[in-house]
Formats: structure tokens, sequence, C-alpha cells
């Protein structure tokens, strides 16, 4: 892979990881205009690695915020006022809420590398997510904070997430906020809250393929464009997270509804005229 294209691709990880989009259905879909085979061994680990660059941001950006989290789960194991404390609860949450995402991902491992990769199967999951996301979104009760969240909601949720690498377009944080909303969590609670979901799972994933796929990425990649395309990821994603939590916070997520129809249309319209491949 040259560089240009490493930059490219990181770029479009970088913008849509976190918006309910579906990340990897745009990186399939980006990957095959520029000729890749998108369920080879060494891409397949190149998206998953690039991904890590993204989570990264979230981490810096939310350091304080897992840093409280992390601190007060310690200090609930052992003190039953501690328990008390929100954050106590938020780790709790994340905690089971990514067991779900880890058993799919193990358990599914190939399919979701090479059948489910199909996209046909991300321009359905698009469309089919997208009336989950519009009933989410239009629901009264939106007033719970994060301050509300309990490890019951971080379980829930977690399933939901786990249902977004078996299908690509539906997109890990469309499914995750879609069930904060499900769950009464306002719109920017629901949003943080995927944020912090998101962290434990895409950096397993992006580890384990890093790990396990590191000579398909050598013959076929490169782990310098791999390098890069990560990089670039990390820095766009920031930029990208500090500007959804302020759209959220005053909009509904109608556009991307609309936006993610849009998308699935185009590659319908691609995939029926022979453009791009399945």
């Amino acid at each position: 892979m040259n560089l240009f294209h490493a930059i490219l691709l990181g770029i479009v990880e970088g913008i849509t990881e976190f918006l309910p989009v579906s990340s990897t259905g745009h990186l399939n879909l980006v990957e095959k205009l520029l000729g890749y085979q998108i369920d080879s061994a060494g891409m397949t680990a190149f998206t998953a690695i690039i991904q890590v660059g993204a989570i990264i941001a979230a981490i810096i950006y939310f350091r304080k915020d897992i840093v409280a989290i992390i601190a007060a789960w310690f200090r609930g194991l052992g003190n039953a006022q501690a328990r008390t404390d929100p954050n106590y609860r938020m780790g709790w949450a994340v905690i089971l809420g990514s067991i779900p995402v880890a058993v799919v991902g193990l358990l599914f491992k190939n399919a979701i590398e090479t059948t489910l990769r199909s996209m046909w199967v991300v321009a359905g999951a698009l469309i089919a997510w997208s009336i989950v996301m519009a009933i989410a979104d239009r629901m009264d009760n939106l007033h719970r904070s994060i301050e509300d969240v309990t490890w019951k909601d971080g379980l829930i949720i977690g399933l939901f997430q786990a249902l977004s690498p078996l299908f690509p377009g539906i997109s890990r944080s469309g499914a995750t906020i879609s069930a904060g909303m499900f769950r009464g969590l306002d719109r920017v609670s629901a949003t943080r809250l995927s944020f912090f979901l998101g962290i434990p799972a895409l950096v397993a994933a992006g580890g384990l393929e890093a790990v396990s796929q590191a000579s398909a990425v050598s013959s076929t990649v490169g782990w310098t464009a791999t390098i890069v395309g990560t990089v670039v990821s990390l820095v766009v994603a920031y930029a990208s997270i500090a500007w959804l939590l302020r759209f959220v916070s005053k909009n509904s997520f109608t556009g991307f509804i609309v936006y993610r129809v849009v998308l699935a249309a185009l590659i319908i319209v691609l995939l029926v005229t022979g453009t791009v491949t399945a």
C-alpha cells in the first residue's frame, strides 16, 4: 500500500469511527474503490489495526474520566461507601458491556473476516439499523444522565455492541448509542458511554490482529503504511470526537440517519452496475 492510500484510509477511519455511520463500511467501500481485496488477511488486519489510532484518541480525550472510573472501581471493590460513586458503577458497566462483543468476536472471527464483509451485508445493515436509530432518536424519555448508568445498562448496551462485528453496516457506535437511548440516556450521555465501551473492544480487536496477522501485514499492506494510517486516524479522530459531542448536545441524529440511507443506496448502485464487487 502506498502512503497516499494509507493517509486516505486513516482519514476515513478517524472521521467515521465514532460517528454512527459505520467506519468498517466506509473503509471497505474505499478499499474496494482503491482496488484492494477487503477480505484478505492483510487488509482485514490493516482495517482493525488503524482503528486503534482512533481509540488512542478517545483515551487521550477522556483520560481524566478514564482515570476516575478506574480509581473509583478499585476503591469500590473494598469499600461499600465507595460503591455509591457513579464512576464505580460505570466501571462495571464497561467491564460487563465488553464481554458480549469479545465472545462474538472470538466465536465468529472467521465469518466476520470473510463472508460478513460483503458489501451487500454493509448496505443492508446500513438501511436496517437506520430504522432502529430513527426509533431510538425519537423516544421522549431521554432524561437519564451519565451518572445514572448501571451495570445493567452496560450489559444490555454491550449486547447491542456485539451485533456490530457481525453486521459491519450497523456501526458499533450506532448500535451502542441507539441502545443507550432505548435505556433512556440522553444523547450526550449515550454517546459518551459509547466511547467508553468502544475502548476495550477495539483495542483488543486491533491488538489481536497486530499479533496474529503480523506476517500477513508485512507481506501485503506493509507496516509503514499501517503505522501511518494509524497515526492519521488518531489525529483526525480526536477532532471528530470533539465535534460529535458538541453536535449531539444540540442536535438529533436525523442527519446521520439520512446519510446512512444515502450511503447504502450508493453502495447498491455501485454493486448493481458492477463498479465494485461484493
